[in-house]
C-alpha cells in the first residue's frame, strides 16, 4: 500500500535513532545505511501510528521513491469529474450532504423544531462543535497508542515496560520518564516525543532531552 512521501517517519538502526523525516527521506536513508551494512536490523515507523513500515528497497532511490507515492488514478479521475461538472448548467451548488435515517426521542425531537434554521442544520452544526471539543482529546490518545506501539516494538522486554505503560496512558510525564531511564537514549526520547508532542506537529526528540537527561543523571547518582 503507497503512502504520502511527506508522512512524518523515523527510523531506527538497532537502539540508534537513525532519522526523523518525511517518509521518502527516511527511505532514502534506510536504503543507504543498508547498502553500507546490509547485517544491521533497521526498523521504520509511522510516527501518526507507531506501525512499523516495511519498506521495498530495491532497485533506485528513484525507484524506491516511486514505489512510497499514492496512485495518479485517484486524481485524474476527480479531475475528469470537475471538468464535466462544469460544463452543466447552473442551478443550486451541491452541499455534499447525505440522507440518514436519525432517531431520537420526542423531546429532543421538540428542540430541534424549536431552533431557527431546522433540524439537519442544527444536527450538522451539533456535531462539528462535538468534532471540535473531541480533537485535543482525540490527538492525545492517538499519540498515547503511537508511543505504546513503538514502545512495545523496541522496548516489549525490556524491564519496567509495564510500568511505563500505565505512566504513559496516566499522562505522567515523571513517572513515565523514570520507568524508562534504563532504556537506550534514542529510544526513550522516540517514547516522549511521540506520547508528548503536541497537536498534529511531528515528534521532536531533541524537545525531550532534558527528560532524557535527568533520567540519566539519577541513573548514574
Amino acid at each position: 500500500m503507497s503512502k504520502p512521501l511527506s508522512n512524518p517517519s523515523t527510523a531506527f538502526a538497532g537502539e540508534r535513532l537513525l532519522l526523523t523525516g518525511p517518509l521518502g527521506e527516511v527511505a532514502l536513508a534506510v536504503k543507504a545505511a543498508c547498502e553500507q551494512d546490509a547485517a544491521q536490523t533497521i526498523l521504520v515507523f509511522d510516527d501518526a501510528t507507531g506501525r512499523v513500515i516495511d519498506l521495498d528497497l530495491r532497485g533506485s532511490q528513484a525507484e524506491v521513491i516511486g514505489r512510497l507515492s499514492p496512485p495518479q488514478a485517484g486524481a485524474e479521475a476527480a479531475a475528469s469529474e470537475d471538468k464535466d461538472g462544469s460544463t452543466k448548467g447552473r442551478g443550486r451548488p451541491k452541499l455534499g450532504v447525505v440522507a440518514r435515517e436519525v432517531t431520537l426521542l420526542p423531546r429532543q425531537w421538540e428542540w430541534l423544531s424549536a431552533q431557527p434554521g431546522g433540524a439537519s442544520a442544527i444536527l450538522r452544526r451539533l456535531v462539528d462543535e462535538a468534532r471540535r471539543n473531541g480533537e485535543a482529546r482525540q490527538h492525545k490518545r492517538a499519540a498515547q497508542e503511537a508511543a505504546y506501539r513503538f514502545m512495545l516494538a523496541m522496548a516489549g522486554d525490556r524491564p519496567g515496560y509495564e510500568e511505563a505503560t500505565r505512566a504513559l496512558f496516566a499522562e505522567d510525564l515523571a513517572k513515565l520518564s523514570q520507568d524508562i531511564a534504563d532504556w537506550p537514549r534514542d529510544i526513550r526520547a522516540h517514547i516522549l516525543a511521540l506520547a508528548f508532542s503536541a497537536g498534529d506537529a511531528p515528534p521532536s526528540p531533541g524537545a525531550f532531552s532534558s527528560e532524557v537527561d535527568a533520567g540519566s543523571r539519577e541513573d548514574n547518582a
